[in-house]
């Protein structure tokens, strides 16, 4: 029970370490977004269900508390041989999916000797009525359109998985130095976001989710972004007797996903991450992620870890003639990256 309160502490040692190490902008910007997502650090109260085990592998399912009235479901893959502290990788999952979505995964993991870690997010999978689907995702970014004081749109989840490193540095078979995250499209946002807020992530590799928010509003590119929360947009813009816009987009944004196109947008906080490890995966025709705006994003990253003199920790993948999805190749080199990094 007391280490649960470590790690905490740890994160705030790691947070002042990594502020003194940065420049004003950056401090300012990190200080903002913790300032954004605070709330109770409750006791996490985790529960673990008794491993099931196939081909070598364990798979353990477990959950803990984020906060007082919310708890998060995970699953978690290793080799049942480990019996040393061993690195750990986070993976998101996309809108729609869930953390089964990304056993696959996980076990490629495993295998290669990480603990694979994947939680639903915030109304996804075990947090929905139905199990599945993105119904009640949509619901609840309409709620905080009307007021609710909930971030569902990428920060409540940004806050779950700061509160999974702390419930990983509680466990006896994970090494709290060495934790990396993955994530895909939505997964890929949250991802980066959370590296930028918490520097205990030590490697990330967001996939099809880096991109600047603030280029594709200036350039009329957002649409298929859009397409993602089409419903609570829709239903925001019928409520305002609005048609749904650039301007009102902009509107929308400030209510329920506040500074993501100006403070917090992608050339902000991907250079938080430096001077740790960072595989950016994208598609180079990805509508979603456009390509000008991705780049806007890494301009300012490589800035950054020039700045701190790591330039070969930032490298980037941009899939050729490939839209909104990670190939085989992009996929195994993410895993090679973590290898690299984390040692195994």
């Amino acid at each position: 029970m007391g280490r649960s309160f470590f790690f905490p502490s740890f994160w705030f040692v790691a947070c002042l370490l990594a502020l003194r190490l940065e420049g004003a902008e950056f401090t300012d910007t990190r200080a903002a977004f913790l300032k954004l997502l605070d709330r109770p650090r409750v006791e996490l109260a985790a529960e673990v269900k008794a491993p099931t085990g196939t081909n070598g592998l364990q798979t353990i399912q477990f959950s803990f508390a984020a906060e007082a009235d919310v708890r998060v479901p995970g699953v978690l893959v290793k080799r049942a041989e480990t019996s040393t502290r061993r690195p750990a990788v986070i993976v998101l999952h996309g809108t729609g999916a869930n953390k089964e979505s990304q056993l696959p995964l996980l076990h490629d993991l495993a295998k290669r000797g990480f603990v694979a870690v994947a939680i639903d997010g915030r109304h996804h999978g075990a947090r929905t009525k139905a199990g599945n689907g993105s119904a009640e995702y949509h619901e609840a970014i309409l709620n905080a359109w009307f007021g609710s004081k909930k971030l569902p749109f990428l920060y409540d989840t940004v806050w779950d998985v700061m509160r999974l490193v702390d419930y990983l540095g509680t466990r006896e078979d994970v090494d709290a130095a060495r934790i990396g995250l993955i994530g895909f499209s939505k997964g890929g946002m949250e991802g980066y976001l959370a590296a930028a807020a918490d520097p205990r992530i030590a490697v990330v590799v967001p996939c099809i989710g880096v991109q600047s928010f603030r280029w594709a509003l200036d350039n009329e590119s957002w649409r298929s972004r859009a397409e993602t929360f089409k419903p609570a947009l829709d239903a925001a813009a019928k409520d305002e007797g609005e048609t749904v816009n650039t301007a009102f987009l902009r509107k929308f944004y400030d209510r329920v996903v506040p500074g993501i196109y100006g403070q917090f947008d992608g050339p902000a906080m991907l250079p938080l991450i430096a001077p740790r490890p960072l595989l950016v995966i994208n598609g180079d025709a990805d509508p979603r992620t456009p390509l000008p705006g991705v780049q806007e994003c890494l301009t300012a990253a490589r800035a950054a870890y020039r700045a701190a003199d790591a330039e070969p920790k930032l490298q980037v993948i941009l899939q050729p003639q490939t839209g909104h999805k990670v190939t085989v190749e992009a996929r195994q080199a993410a895993v090679d990256w973590f290898v690299k990094w984390l040692r195994p």
